[in-house]
């Protein structure tokens, strides 16, 4: 149970003192009754509740899927740059979302974003092995002993050694190669700082895939969508 100008004003409909003036002017219903006391409590899992004849669609978490464009950071805020919250919706940044792990600024691709912290943690901890697949574009040939190297753990610029991952060759000629790379750790450019191990260099990053979920080919980069109660489960089922 909340109070009812704390739930409309998480929601976005106005600071508490702007949600105090709709109370006053009888604009918020809740059960078919007209509220006037900003101090109402209310379950806004159980009641119905109308702001200007309009019902909300209160959940305790969002999840959303984004196709992530480039020069876009993958953060909450940031002095500089745009962010991937500055690019949904104003309804959903209500809910105080984050992506979960990130992209590169010049990455593009799935990235997943929710309020639920345990889910996020959930799919970003290493020991889950949740996997997370990229294409990439390579500057140089990709042979037999970068895909073994990649299998056996490659040891980036710090001395880490990576987790195990698969590097499978699409196309490879003396001009580059197209790769799709699976990983299931998320250290910082890790993709490109892997390859930069084997003195190769990453032209362009796409994720397709993280976890049971596949880059949906429907949305533009720099658009979301909510995730599908389907969606969600298996997310929760990795």
């Amino acid at each position: 149970m909340d109070r009812i100008d704390k739930i409309l004003s998480n929601l976005g409909h106005g600071t508490r003192k702007e949600v105090k003036a709709l109370l006053k002017k009888k604009k918020v219903e809740v059960d078919g009754v007209i509220a006037t006391d900003s101090a109402m409590k209310v379950d806004p899992e159980k009641a119905v509740i109308k702001v200007s004849g309009d019902e909300i669609n209160y959940r305790k978490y969002i999840y959303l899927v984004m196709n992530k464009p480039s020069g876009v950071v993958s953060a909450t805020v940031d002095r500089n740059d745009e962010t991937v919250i500055d690019l949904i919706d104003e309804q959903y940044r209500a809910f105080k979302p984050f992506p979960i792990g990130r992209l590169d600024k010049d990455t593009v691709g799935l990235l997943l974003i929710t309020n639920d912290g345990e889910l996020n943690h959930k799919l970003i901890a290493p020991k889950n092995h949740v996997d997370k697949v990229y294409y990439a574009e390579i500057n140089k040939f990709i042979d037999a002993s970068d895909i073994n190297t990649f299998k056996k753990g490659v040891v980036i610029d710090d001395g880490y050694k990576c987790m195990p991952a698969e590097l499978e060759v699409l196309t490879a000629n003396e001009n580059g190669s197209e790769v799709m790379v699976t990983i299931q750790e998320g250290k910082f450019h890790q993709v490109k700082r892997m390859f930069e191990s084997v003195n190769k260099n990453v032209m362009f990053l796409r994720r397709v895939s993280f976890g049971p979920l596949k880059l949906d080919e429907d949305l533009v980069e720099g658009q979301c969508r909510e995730l599908s109660e389907d969606e969600i489960n298996l997310l929760k089922q990795v």
